[in-house]
């Protein structure tokens, strides 16, 4: 077989160990699988006059880095508007208002995104501050956690919204005043997509050509896959264009939605639908909602917000997502729930235990987010072999040590003291798989590994951490985008670790990962990237 890719000169490092090899050297065969490892001399060999020969120069070689939770569809339009989340207070927000504002023909939309409600402090979050700058603009803002909007009074009228409305997600809502008027906040998908559905949307050649840079720039990044938990829209479809056109430069595996309200044909549609796809993307599992997000008071507690909220499921009825949970189960498909609330992530857990129970015990489910759960909760996820899938730069970037924050107030101490406990998850013996969410937080994968061993505000390294106790070593930080990602795909025996006949996914660096401080992991250069041994980035000087 002929010989794709052979790297010289590289130490790699294996994430089962947290050693280097002995080998220096790799070589990728025409299937994209790893097919030798050696010394330079012998490797060097094995290549023909087709095989990019690549020396490293003592960089560093780990298995592909990939995503846990990430929306590359979504976050590809979402980020394509006016980048709000490095506005730190009201009028940081009026000020990028106004100048964008400057920019846009009559009647043009304005799109925002990245909005942190601690922006309104102890006011309520909602479109008032802002109608100054936004008179007679139609604007749609989305709030950081991208389950929650503020519409302006132009795009509520033109979408003619003036009052509450009710909605199969129990969490939606178009929040109102006292006098029944909307005040702008959205709450859910479902309210947000009363104002998206008259706003302008671009043409299928300009989000394929936004999903395309966005896969480029995450490649330059040092990802090599992504587990994608949307499939709206023209999703697929886009996916599958990119990589028939050999465009497509991460290995995707992707997770299509079930909503409240999905009848048993839906469930069944889902079901046929798991393992279609290309040569590097594919349907598999399915994502579900178990509660919405603390910062607006639509997660699902076992005890209420200060504000009263967080009080209730996504679900109107809980129990129907208990039957779909076993109905997938029973099919072999894995589920993704997305559970943020204490008693969102134990109802997800309970519904796994009782799937089980019925019948069947290989199929992988997964939680995602996790952001507060008491102790008992804890040892459940090793038990019922339930994955733990997080995002620590959340943690790092949207709460603060001294709990002043939005997301720690609305908890109280007891529970905010709680918050994205990776470290606990990993000591009970569950697999926690890191990701980014992006759109929601950055996607370098450099800056999640780090924000997992710090837990710091990326923005203000000298604060202080949230949560010390729960950092990652670095080891476990690495296993949570190698390891245990391909774990949760069912693909331990093919991805993950540089082993002889495993995928050639690589990520490399231009310094050891381990040994690199967490703060200044983010700036450690990515030096290559490969997907089936083929190059997907590549440093200029390499």
């Amino acid at each position: 077989m002929r010989t794709r890719l052979v790297l010289l000169s590289a130490r790699l490092l294996d994430p089962g160990t947290g050693a280097f090899l002995p080998e220096t050297a790799l070589a990728v065969s025409d299937d994209g699988r790893i097919a030798a490892l050696g010394d330079d001399r012998e490797i060097r060999a094995l290549a023909g006059p087709d095989t990019t020969v690549v020396d490293l120069a003592g960089a560093v070689v780990t298995p592909g880095l990939v995503d846990g939770h990430v929306h590359p569809v979504s976050g590809a339009e979402l980020t394509h508007g006016l980048d709000l989340s490095y506005c730190a207070d009201l009028d940081d927000v009026r000020e990028a208002l106004a100048r964008e504002v400057r920019t846009l023909d009559r009647g043009a939309w304005l799109f925002g995104w990245g909005l942190d409600p601690n922006v309104f402090g102890d006011r309520p979050v909602g479109v008032a501050p802002f109608d100054s700058v936004l008179d007679g603009v139609p604007a749609f803002l989305l709030l950081f956690d991208a389950h929650s909007a503020l519409a302006s009074r132009r795009a509520l009228e033109l979408a003619g919204v003036d009052g509450p409305r009710t909605f199969d997600q129990a969490s939606a809502e178009v929040v109102c005043d006292a006098e029944g008027r909307p005040t702008g906040l959205l709450q859910e998908d479902a309210a947000c997509e009363l104002v998206e559905r008259v706003a302008p949307r671009p043409t299928r050649e300009e989000s394929r050509g936004r999903l395309a840079a966005a896969l480029r720039s995450m490649a330059a990044a040092g990802l090599t896959g992504g587990h994608a938990m949307d499939a709206n829209g023209d999703s697929l479809a886009l996916y599958g264009e990119l990589d028939a056109a050999g465009e497509l430069p991460l290995r995707l595996r992707v997770a299509p939605w079930c909503q409240p309200g999905t009848d048993a044909d839906g469930v069944r549609a889902l079901i046929a639908q798991q393992g279609t796809g290309g040569a590097l993307w594919r349907v598999a599992g399915v994502k579900l909602f178990m509660d919405g997000t603390i910062d607006n008071g639509t997660a699902w507690l076992e005890r209420p917000d200060c504000h009263g909220e967080s009080t209730h499921a996504f679900w109107p009825d809980p129990a129907a997502y208990t039957r779909v949970v076993g109905e997938l189960h029973r099919a072999g498909v894995p589920t993704a729930t997305h559970a943020i609330g204490d008693a969102a992530v134990r109802h997800a857990l309970d519904s796994v235990e009782k799937a089980r129970t019925a019948g069947g015990s290989a199929v992988r489910h997964r939680v995602e987010h996790i952001e507060t759960v008491p102790d008992d909760t804890l040892r459940r996820f090793a038990e019922l072999g339930v994955l733990a899938s997080m995002q620590p730069t959340h943690c790092c970037d949207f709460t603060r040590a001294d709990h002043t924050d939005n997301w720690s107030r609305r908890l109280g101490e007891e529970r905010a003291s709680r918050a994205w406990r990776c470290r606990d998850l990993v000591d009970s013996g569950a697999t926690v798989l890191l990701g980014s969410d992006w759109p929601i937080a950055p996607f370098p994968p450099l800056g999640v590994l780090a924000g997992a061993r710090h837990r710091r505000p990326s923005r203000d390294l000298g604060r202080l951490p949230h949560g010390p106790e729960q950092a990652l070593t670095a080891l476990q930080a690495l296993r949570g985008m190698t390891t245990a990602p391909a774990y949760a795909a069912g693909e331990e025996h093919e991805a993950g670790r540089l082993a002889l006949g495993f995928r050639a996914d690589l990520t490399v660096l231009a310094a050891d990962p381990l040994a690199t401080p967490a703060t200044e992991l983010p700036d450690v250069p990515v030096r290559l990237t490969t997907v089936d041994g083929r190059v997907t980035f590549r440093a200029s000087d390499l």
